[in-house]
């Protein structure tokens, strides 16, 4: 028979509910017991642990988004260094590192429970030396193949799976009740590194370049910065022991649609922010030519930085936000002003195109205007396809010649629109007599071969325009 002693003062509870389970540190900086849910140990110690290695994941992170998003700056410059390269070529440099990047979010995320996340964030950073290393290299050199410059931008998605690592890391110091904080914090601090670099990069390339822009800086000033936090995260910061990687239990989560459609809501914050930072200054350069930002010293700054900044200042107070009202709430909230915002986005790309008018000054078309083009289902061309600049350099004349009329079998003038133009995608006038700019006689239309559709709306003469960039 057992006799429970009625006196609560002699009862004893369990050794959980009286104190907190000592913290035991390891050599390597590894910590076992670690349980921030237990208010004693978490006030007690485990707090200051948490914020230290929360700012130093803060700033390795901070790096890794500058050397992810560094390609998106640099190819905006490449031209004016005297690359020759294709917009398709320009936007596979822009879109490749964060293509790599997502892909190795995937197995960094369990890099931190197998070999700590200290020791991680140490060979993460160190990853980083070889992008921007090599950026360096490959830019000082305008002969430098396009597949080495793709493989170099390929490198930078390093700076992407860091993000991944760092969110799994500060997951474990914190206690539930203050992880959307934490994480928001986290992921603010590395997300300015994509605003950062987008401000920072054009002013140093520009210090000290008169003619010529100092590409090279671009890469090279953040080798010291990824030196400290190498260093940083060395001596500050601490392995947890209790971090485990469940990968079964992260491979049956793949069969829960909750999985799928969090997935879906994913690309649509933080997949449209790295997007549109990455493709931004881009973006800007080629809808808005004329818009030249303000300068800073001898640099000219556009505001694509803005976005970025914008971004990352917002996520800590969503993740605050989420605490207190809930996750569905806020992520209605956010999906709902993104929408207007890609709506505004449209609009303005829109507008932007109606109104700005074609050069066709020093075109054999010049009298045709975009309204006519358009209403003879003409494809709308950039202004740049009338611009050649080569020529005018070159000494070939780019004066307008006469306008052709076209008659009819009479040799009477026919009124209506003016011709299509070559260029734009019309086959050019092959038949001599009309190449030579002789009017139509009757019998002249009766003997002469029978011309195609696209003939009665060419010019007569090939102009030297069609020589210099013109399509055939």
């Amino acid at each position: 028979m057992t006799v429970t002693d009625p006196r609560p003062e002699t009862a004893t509870p369990p050794p959980a509910a009286t104190q907190a389970e000592e913290l035991r540190h390891r050599p390597g900086r590894w910590i076992d017991n670690w349980n921030p849910e237990n208010d004693t140990q978490w006030n007690a110690v485990g707090k200051a642990i948490a914020g230290r290695n929360l700012r130093w994941s803060i700033f390795a992170e901070f790096l890794g988004f500058v050397v992810w998003q560094l390609w998106s700056v640099v190819v905006v410059s490449l031209p004016a260094a005297g690359f020759q390269l294709s917009t398709g070529e320009i936007f596979w440099l822009i879109s490749m590192p964060s293509l790599v990047g997502a892909t190795l979010r995937i197995p960094y995320t369990f890099m931190v429970p197998r070999f700590g996340g200290r020791n991680w964030t140490i060979v993460s950073a160190s990853l980083l030396l070889i992008p921007t290393i090599g950026l360096a290299i490959a830019v000082s050199n305008p002969a430098t193949p396009f597949g080495v410059l793709l493989l170099i931008a390929a490198l930078a998605g390093f700076g992407g799976g860091n993000f991944a690592s760092s969110m799994s890391n500060i997951t474990f110091f914190y206690p539930a009740a203050q992880k959307g904080y934490a994480l928001g914090l986290n992921a603010a601090g590395g997300n300015l590194g994509a605003s950062v670099a987008q401000f920072v990069v054009p002013i140093v390339i520009t210090v000290g370049a008169a003619a010529t822009l100092n590409l090279p800086l671009a890469g090279l000033i953040w080798v010291p910065l990824i030196l400290v936090a190498m260093i940083g995260a060395y001596f500050r910061m601490d392995n947890l022991s209790a971090a485990k990687a469940d990968i079964a239990a992260s491979l049956a989560a793949l069969k829960e649609p909750h999985l799928w459609i969090l997935s879906v809501l994913y690309i649509g914050t933080f997949g449209s922010f790295i997007g549109f930072a990455g493709v931004f200054p881009k973006l800007l350069a080629d809808t808005s030519p004329d818009f030249t930002g303000f300068t800073i010293g001898t640099a000219t700054v556009t505001l694509a930085f803005l976005g970025a900044l914008v971004g990352s200042l917002a996520r800590p107070y969503g993740g605050k936000l989420a605490d207190r009202f809930g996750g569905t709430h806020i992520t209605i909230g956010a999906f709902t002003a993104m929408g207007l915002g890609i709506l505004s986005v449209i609009r303005h790309l829109v507008d932007a195109f109606i109104s700005q008018p074609l050069d066709l000054s020093r075109h054999p078309c010049s009298s045709t205007t975009r309204a006519e083009l358009l209403s003879f289902g003409a494809k709308p061309v950039p202004p740049a396809f009338f611009r050649q600049p080569a020529a005018e350099s070159s000494g070939v004349s780019l004066a307008p010649r006469p306008t052709a009329v076209r008659h009819n079998r009479r040799g009477v003038p026919r009124s209506g629109p003016t011709r299509l133009c070559p260029g734009l995608g019309h086959r050019p006038d092959r038949n001599p007599r009309e190449a030579s700019g002789a009017r139509h006689t009757p019998h002249a239309t009766r003997n002469r071969t029978r011309r195609t559709p696209h003939t009665r709306h060419c010019a007569p003469t090939p102009h030297p325009a069609t020589a210099v960039g013109f399509p055939p």
